[in-house]
């Protein structure tokens, strides 16, 4: 599969995370049937840079806020999780077990 493909692919994912939840790279890859493929979820989100693109959302499997370094502005990513009600605290959200969007079990299953 060519990278730009997988690329929109994980986007017409992203856009499907609700206002107030947050998903990880990993759960993207593995409903996309790229289990291991976190990585290249996060290069996705890096080279998005589509304001309708929600990459603020997608965080890693901890909750951590690991791609905030590729946003504007210091803590940009925190402000918008936060700006939808997403407590963080030391880089890492709060509840995030409470806020956890599984694609796998919101959007139909890919072919």
């Amino acid at each position: 599969m060519k990278e730009e493909n997988f690329f929109e692919r994980v986007y017409e994912v992203v856009v499907q995370i609700p206002f107030g939840r947050a998903t990880s790279y990993g759960a993207i890859a593995n409903y996309l049937g790229s289990r291991g493929s976190a990585r290249m979820v996060g290069w996705a989100m890096n080279a998005s840079k589509k304001t309708e693109i929600p990459a603020h959302r997608v965080v890693n499997r901890n909750g951590m806020l690991s791609g905030k370094h590729h946003f504007d502005g210091t803590n940009l990513m925190q402000q918008l999780l936060e700006n939808e009600g997403i407590l963080v605290q030391n880089n890492q959200i709060v509840n995030f077990a409470e806020i956890f969007w599984d694609p796998s079990k919101y959007l139909p299953l890919v072919k």
